[in-house]
Formats: structure tokens, C-alpha cells, sequence
């Protein structure tokens, strides 16, 4: 959830929280199709059991909102990958069979798709957890329903025509969890602002600049980390770094010497959160110049330093994406793109994506 909590208090969930249930849910999901009759094997609802179980490990502190900022050039699929190959060395080999099936190299798609899908358990869990917990009641999916009308022709995974309507109001639900929780104007601002101090915290750390830190997170601040030198002693390391690292490390940098790192540490720390204007159409140059003029006149800094506090950024949502499509099973025997057989006209236009365009800058005094 990044920072969501400032916007949402109760946004307190961890992705162990979310791991867990989302292990539930494909045991359920394994029940359901074994009783339509489609078979699967002990050693493959194991496999199913162990990777949705690992497949966000690699995710780093505060979950998306760093995920490029402490290391560059490998997402937290790779590393969860990683993970995934470490602990199969650990284990002798047990977990190859997940390791394919989270690949997508095992010859049963449809168990790839419970693991990586525009409807895959991964989704089921984290969009009615996150309702949940911010309050956002419109996320309030029915995972339940949804598993209890999957099932497998093919060997794609498909939802029954009785689900249609479920499905619609996931995907409904998706695209509005997006804008209100995890897309939300101030979450934005905040997670802009984090990814703000650690590029300050590194670019000091490159000139050798003291920067309190725990060992772990030392490590990736003084080290550039990529996917070419992403060992085994990176992985170890990498695991050890959470979320209170980054926190008490900025909480430290409130008092630092370096004006631009302790400014964004302290506005942070106190919620003196960036102003954020939100937009359809790009933001001018002439705009951000502005901004950033105003700013340079009030704080006295250079118009280099003055980007790590006004600066220029888009979001996109696409809640369904045809090109990998949620197929319904009809009466008749037949698949339908859920866009083509539901009577929503909307759903033609949730797999366009949806861009919007902001800036930031500090409130005034």
C-alpha cells in the first residue's frame, strides 16, 4: 500500500497479510475446479500453494513506490524469481514445478493464469483486503463467487455465464480502487516525495557524503545496485531491508546538514505534503516553469535543486486489458471476451487505458 495510510489509517495491512490469503483463496480455487472435474494433481496444487504464495516476495520497502529507486533495472517479479531459484537450492529441488508454473513454462496454462491473469487470485485477494482495511467500499469484490464460477475449457481458465455479472463489478471495482486508493491525489504526493529523498540520499552518498542509515539500507544507498550485480549476497541483503529502515533513516535526516535532504525528510515526517494538481491534458512548460520560478524566489535554492521539490509526472489506469482477455463461457459451449458478452457498454471502454497528467510543489507558508 506504499503510504496509502496517510490518506487511509487503517492501510496498515502488510503483504504477509496478503500472501496468507491469497494462499486460502487458491486452495478453495482448487477445490472448486477439482469438483467440475478438472484434474489436478497433489505435486501441482502444491506447486499452485508455493507460488502464489512467494510471488510478490521480491518487493522491496515500501512496496511500488521504491521499486526503482533502490535498486534499477529488475522488477520485484525478477527478484521474487530469484528468490523463488535461492530457496529451491535450499530445498533441493522442490520447488521446480513452481518455479515453471510462475513462469509460465509448464504445459497446463490455465495454472500459470491462477498465478498471473487479468483475474488471477492475486487480484481476488488484494482488491477485497484493501477495501477492506481503507474503507473503500467500492473495492468490495465477491472473491467467493468469482472462484466458484471458474473453470477450465481448453486449458484456459474461464468464468461461467452465471459470473458475468461478478465479473463486471470486478472490474469496475478495480478501476475505481485505482483512482480513490491507490492513485489517490495525497498518496501520490507523499510516494513522489519518498522517491525524492532517497534520489537526494543517493546522490550524496555518491559524493561520500555521512548519511545515517541501518546496514542493509547503507548497503543500497552506497552500492550501485542493478540486475547485472544482483548476487546472492544482494538478495540476503536485500531481504533484511523493510519499511522501518527507510523511516527511521529519513526520521535522522530531518537533522542533517544537507538542506534538500532534511527539507524533504522533515515535510514528510510532519505530513507538510507537496501540493498536487491533477489533469487530463499535459502539463505546460510554461506552467512548471512558473511553478518553479515561484519556488526558487521563496526558498533561494537553484532551479537543479529546485526539481527535487516542483516537478512533473502522469498516472495511468487501464482496469482491463483486452489483449488478455477474461473469457466467459456461455450456454451454448462457446468463449466470449467478457468486453463482448456483457450488455455493460462501459466495459469497451475500461481497457483503454486512461492517462492523467500532474504536477508538484510545496504549499505555501
Amino acid at each position: 500500500m506504499g503510504l496509502s495510510n496517510l490518506v487511509y489509517p487503517g492501510a496498515n495491512h502488510t503483504r504477509f497479510h496478503h500472501a496468507v490469503g491469497c494462499l486460502d483463496l487458491m486452495q478453495k480455487t482448487v477445490r472448486v475446479l477439482r469438483m467440475k472435474g478438472i484434474k489436478i494433481s497433489a505435486k501441482e496444487e502444491n506447486a499452485l500453494c508455493i507460488a502464489i504464495l512467494l510471488h510478490d516476495i521480491g518487493h522491496g520497502a515500501f512496496s511500488h513506490a521504491l521499486e526503482h529507486s533502490i535498486v534499477s533495472g529488475i522488477t520485484h517479479e525478477e527478484i521474487s524469481l530469484k528468490y523463488m531459484h535461492k530457496l529451491n537450492q535450499e530445498f533441493k529441488g522442490r520447488l521446480d514445478l513452481a518455479i515453471e508454473v510462475f513462469t509460465g513454462k509448464y504445459h497446463r496454462k490455465f495454472l500459470h493464469q491462477l498465478i498471473s491473469s487479468q483475474l488471477d487470485i492475486d487480484r481476488l485477494d488484494y482488491l477485497k483486503r484493501d477495501s477492506f482495511y481503507t474503507g473503500v467500499a467500492e473495492g468490495n469484490i465477491s472473491s467467493d463467487r468469482l472462484i466458484a464460477m471458474m473453470n477450465v475449457i481448453d486449458d484456459e481458465l474461464v468464468i461461467e455465464k452465471k459470473g458475468i455479472y461478478s465479473v463486471e463489478k470486478f472490474l469496475i471495482a478495480r478501476r475505481l480502487m485505482y483512482w480513490q486508493v491507490y492513485l489517490h491525489k495525497t498518496g501520490l504526493a507523499a510516494e513522489h516525495m519518498l522517491v525524492k529523498i532517497l534520489m537526494r540520499a543517493k546522490e550524496l552518498a555518491e559524493k561520500g557524503v555521512e548519511l545515517y542509515s541501518s546496514t542493509s539500507f547503507r548497503f543500497f544507498l552506497y552500492n550501485k545496485i542493478n540486475k547485472v550485480n544482483f548476487d546472492d549476497k544482494v538478495l540476503d541483503t536485500f531481504s533484511k531491508l523493510d519499511d522501518y529502515d527507510i523511516l527511521s533513516a529519513i526520521k535522522e535526516w530531518t537533522n542533517h546538514s544537507d538542506k534538500i535532504l532534511s527539507d524533504l525528510s522533515r515535510m514528510l515526517i510532519n505530513r507538510d505534503l507537496f501540493k498536487i494538481e491533477i489533469q487530463d491534458k499535459k502539463i505546460s512548460e510554461e506552467h512548471e516553469l512558473n511553478r518553479t520560478i515561484q519556488f526558487m524566489a521563496d526558498s533561494g535554492l537553484f532551479e537543479k535543486d529546485a526539481s527535487y521539490f516542483v516537478f512533473i509526472g502522469s498516472i495511468t489506469n487501464q482496469a482491463y486489458n483486452s489483449k488478455q482477455p477474461i473469457k466467459i463461457l456461455t450456454k451454448k459451449g462457446n468463449l466470449k471476451d467478457i468486453a463482448k458478452a456483457s450488455d455493460q457498454l462501459n466495459l469497451q471502454a475500461l481497457s483503454k487505458p486512461v492517462t492523467k497528467h500532474f504536477i508538484c510543489f510545496p504549499k505555501k507558508k
